[in-house]
């Protein structure tokens, strides 16, 4: 495992990479349509959220600003998934995987060890 571990700030630097770059494509998804039938009106939560989510999403992955864009990422996956997909209901429809809501709970949470770690190496943030 000591072999692995010399690896370890450049697989931080590939998850916040890829993270980055997926979370920008939801933004784009949402923005431009782009492979997607679905356009939110201007101005509407979700097309706020596709604006977070571009910008945000961009930021991570070149690494600059990336604490405060990835703190951003990680309260709007949290606020999605609490108003979209749990709602406040008990029952089944507590659970990420009835609701649908895993994907905006592990965003949530990888953006915020990115918020906590910051933009380490391979980023604008150390120029």
């Amino acid at each position: 495992m000591k072999q692995l571990a010399k690896y370890a700030d450049h697989a931080y630097a590939l998850l916040r990479i890829v993270a980055g770059a997926m979370l920008s494509f939801h933004g784009f998804q949402k923005l431009f349509g782009f492979l997607s039938d679905f356009h939110p009106p201007v101005g509407s939560q979700l097309w706020v959220g596709g604006v977070i989510e571009l910008t945000a999403g961009l930021l991570v992955f070149v690494g600059f600003q990336t604490r405060w864009a990835a703190l951003l990422a990680s309260g709007m996956m949290a606020v999605a998934y609490f108003q979209f997909h749990w709602q406040f209901q008990l029952g089944p429809a507590f659970f990420p995987a009835i609701n649908k809501g895993e994907l905006a709970v592990l965003y949530c949470f990888v953006f915020f060890f990115i918020a906590c770690r910051g933009g380490v190496t391979w980023c604008l943030d150390k120029r």
